[in-house]
């Protein structure tokens, strides 16, 4: 019996994608619950390591800029 791990089954789930379709699943996998959270997780491995030290650069910065950020703003309405 042949077992995937999860970032096999991921990989597998959206190898044959669009690039719009892509954008749709990551779109779509925001904000939702926590069960989509491993998934975007293995995306952004696949981004990372596939990324030039400069753009991981600018992706650690966006990041750091928006928790700080997210630290001086109000928690919004639930």
């Amino acid at each position: 019996m042949n077992t995937l791990d999860l970032r096999q089954a991921i990989v597998q789930r959206v190898h044959d994608k669009t690039g719009e379709e892509l954008t749709d699943v990551i779109e779509g996998s925001i904000g939702t619950d926590e069960r989509a959270l491993p998934g975007l997780g293995v995306l952004f491995e696949m981004i990372w390591q596939n990324s030039s030290s400069p753009d991981q650069n600018r992706m650690v910065a966006t990041l750091y800029n928006h928790l700080h950020t997210a630290e001086n703003t109000p928690p919004s309405p639930s």
